[in-house]
């Protein structure tokens, strides 16, 4: 977040389109979640950053196709990190999970196509609760 802008990431959709995620991903074996968060907005946006607090977890299951047609139940933890930009310049991810990168006004983005996270995320960043829980289930 910045001057009432939120850093955004824009990802393939199923089925589909895009949507804008948060800038991160998956933890590599043995990696630290902090370096986690380092290396994946670098990936994502081009920007060096510093965690400066951690704002939540984000825990949802549900179910997903799986192989054979049988479907999975997966639960999915996600640690929502607030960070300071450090360094870098903004730039679109080449052969990654993304293809773009870009700032948008708070107020529009619920208007943007985008995961769940994303409001969750701005949920945690703007009531900071004690918990750290990111409740799916509220509006």
């Amino acid at each position: 977040m910045r001057d009432g802008r939120l850093l955004l990431a824009r990802s393939p959709a199923p089925g589909g389109g895009v949507e804008w995620v948060l800038p991160g991903g998956g933890t590599e074996h043995g990696e630290d979640p902090y370096d986690t968060v380092v290396r994946e907005v670098t990936e994502e946006t081009g920007y060096r950053v510093e965690p400066t607090g951690l704002l939540g977890v984000d825990s949802v299951c549900h179910v997903i196709p799986g192989r054979l047609g049988r479907p999975v139940d997966h639960h999915s933890v996600r640690l929502v990190y607030e960070a300071r930009i450090t360094g870098g310049e903004l730039r679109h991810e080449v052969g990654g999970s993304t293809d773009m990168a870009a700032w948008h006004p708070v107020a529009e983005v619920p208007a943007l196509p985008r995961i769940p996270l994303v409001d969750r995320g701005l949920r945690l960043w703007r009531e900071r609760p004690a918990t750290g829980r990111a409740r799916p289930d509220r509006p």
